[in-house]
């Protein structure tokens, strides 16, 4: 699988564009939702290869927007990294059961991204 448009699902505006900017100085497109109501709704809509879901947010959090994107046909096989401050292991087991294929835990390392983009590309 290519990866090539990410989609990132964070409240927080510094967030978001650090991971935006994160992504396309390595020659990905991204795109942005700023809840995850909104996260679900774009996934739907634009199909990207991956999508990068913050936990701790407003409305529909991380951990249920991923569920919800897990669970419905149309987003199935679109593959979450949940990027987030919760850094419990039993968060992090939780986040794996909700359908996410990675955790990892904010300040988020450009290269430790990367490398998980890779692995699942």
């Amino acid at each position: 699988m290519t990866i090539r448009t990410v989609l990132v699902v964070d409240d927080s505006p510094t967030e978001r564009f650090y991971l935006v900017d994160i992504l396309k100085r390595n020659g990905f497109q991204a795109e942005m939702a700023e809840s995850g109501e909104e996260g679900v709704a774009k996934a739907k809509e634009l199909k990207p290869d991956l999508v990068l879901m913050d936990v701790v947010m407003p409305g529909l959090n991380g951990f249920q927007a991923t569920r919800m994107l897990a669970k419905d046909a149309e987003t199935s096989q679109i593959p979450v990294i949940m990027c987030t401050t919760k850094n419990q292991e039993t968060d992090k087991v939780w986040g794996m059961r909700q359908g996410a294929a990675a955790y990892l835990v904010k300040p988020i390392i450009a290269e430790e991204l990367l490398g998980k983009i890779k692995e699942l590309a």
